[in-house]
């Protein structure tokens, strides 16, 4: 079996070379063409899927073969992209970097041959000329199951630096695809874990989008470039399907937050926190909690005071608790119902700004006190793939059992790992790190689980059967 999807790889050799820039207006771009443009996002990233989600009008996806495995890589991809007429890859630092110390493994290089996808090269033109055809040849050639099928010239200064730049490239075989001129970046602010996620601007994240089309669309080939990506021959093997990892799991599998007659008594309702405060999670956890039987409901807890009705779980992810925490605190009603859905004996996990949020505090401010513990900021970054083990058995998963995951935040929480006195009592760390320093971390206490890892559950189904079955017998609220 195999499947064709038009599709291409934005490179770079390096970051901050325009790959995101590109990428999103070429997304857009194609969207205002009316085609079905399926947006990916190579590595462990949540937030510039969301400027895709906006661009292409369908959910942003990673593809991250240190987290998943190379082998559901493929899959993973024909799963998001179907119906799509053309699929738009971004990739993740410079072409061959990928996890360190570990070859190709995760890098943009290596999902591009997993996806057997024509690679387009953003070059950061603004200090060079002739130069550049010593660069790109060097990336076109580095990798002979690499194609490079074209490049696009970012941050050119002028005509004359245009034709310098052309010129230089004519003898490459490497085609110019676009070339975009120096001008003044595109309003998309950051601050301490990258851009601002679109939730929190929504408005002007829309403008953004728009204005990055228009850029694209007036300096780059579109043509030319889907040509390129329809070059790409078929990929073999099905669709990644959530069903496959939960097999035995509480209820029938429905779409995430649907309710069917006669079947919805029997299917949990899982609560799994959003907007602008938690921002980070993967489209497959959703799908996945709703193969496993349950009945998905999203909550904001920056302005609902009630858990949804009938709330069996709780899943809080990633995001910006730092950012909102006075608004967080100042929701009583919510943080209690929170505590007392823990007290209740229902499974709660949580992911790095969840584990912030179930502390007794955050920079002061009363949080949930779920973990007898405190959450502040600090100016080091932890950022990393780490390799774990669970220490013991908890909601999520059998002690003993080993993911791959990923940590990514500017905040500390003391104790970093065990049980306590507070609501979650007792218990142990959450996970054993193993690689690539050996330390314990986390909260594993009953009922509870935090943790700073990023797991992407595609890559640990059971995580989800497992979360789902904890559900079964337990008291709503």
């Amino acid at each position: 079996m195999s499947t064709s999807v038009p599709r291409l790889v934005v490179a770079a050799p390096a970051s901050g070379s325009g790959k995101t820039t590109v990428a999103t207006g070429l997304m857009a771009a194609f969207a205002s063409r009316g085609l079905a443009v399926s947006p990916h996002k190579v590595g462990p990233d949540y937030i510039d899927p969301g400027y895709h989600a906006l661009a292409a009008g369908r959910p942003g996806r990673n593809l991250d073969a240190y987290l998943c495995g190379p082998e559901r890589i493929g899959p993973l991809f024909l799963h998001g992209a179907r119906g799509a007429d053309l699929a738009v890859v971004e990739g993740v630092m410079g072409l061959f970097d990928g996890a360190a110390g570990q070859g190709e493994l995760a890098s943009t290089a290596h999902v591009a041959k997993l996806l057997r996808a024509p690679v387009v090269l953003v070059v950061d033109a603004s200090s060079q000329s002739r130069s550049v055809a010593a660069l790109v040849h060097g990336f076109a050639s580095w990798d002979p199951q690499v194609r490079v099928g074209g490049v696009i010239l970012n941050k050119v200064a002028s005509d004359r630096h245009e034709e310098l730049l052309r010129e230089a490239l004519d003898a490459s075989g490497v085609p110019v695809l676009g070339v975009l001129r120096r001008a003044e970046p595109v309003s998309t602010p950051s601050r301490h874990l990258g851009l601002v996620p679109v939730p929190e601007r929504t408005a002007q994240a829309v403008e953004s989008v728009r204005e990055l089309a228009e850029r694209v669309r007036a300096g780059c080939d579109l043509d030319a470039l889907l040509a390129l990506a329809r070059s790409a021959p078929p990929l073999p093997g099905p669709a990644w399907d959530p069903a496959d990892g939960v097999v035995g799991a509480v209820g029938a599998a429905g779409p995430a937050g649907s309710r069917t007659d006669g079947a919805a008594a029997s299917r949990p309702v899982v609560a799994v926190a959003g907007g602008p405060a938690f921002t980070f999670s993967y489209a497959e956890h959703a799908e996945l909690l709703a193969a496993a039987g349950a009945e998905v409901a999203p909550f904001d807890p920056l302005r609902d005071e009630e858990l949804p009705a009938g709330t069996a779980g709780l899943v809080v992810g990633g995001g910006f608790p730092e950012v909102y925490a006075p608004e967080l605190s100042a929701n009583e009603p919510l943080r209690a119902a929170v505590a007392a859905l823990a007290a209740s004996g229902a499974p709660v996990a949580a992911e790095c700004a969840g584990l912030l949020y179930l502390a007794r505090s955050l920079d002061g401010k009363p949080m949930c006190g779920v973990l007898d513990a405190e959450a502040r900021m600090t100016d080091r970054l932890t950022l990393g793939y780490r390799e774990a083990v669970a220490v013991g058995d908890n909601v999520l998963a059998a002690a003993g059992t080993r993911v791959r995951g990923h940590e990514f935040h500017r905040t500390a929480v003391e104790p970093a790992a065990g049980g306590g006195t507070g609501t979650a009592a007792g218990g142990g760390p959450a996970w054993g790190f193993t690689h690539p320093v050996r330390r314990v971390e986390g909260w594993a206490a009953g009922n509870v689980h935090a943790s700073y890892l990023h797991v992407h559950w595609a890559g640990a189904p059971g995580v989800a059967r497992r979360l789902v079955s904890n559900c079964s017998g337990r008291p709503a609220v």
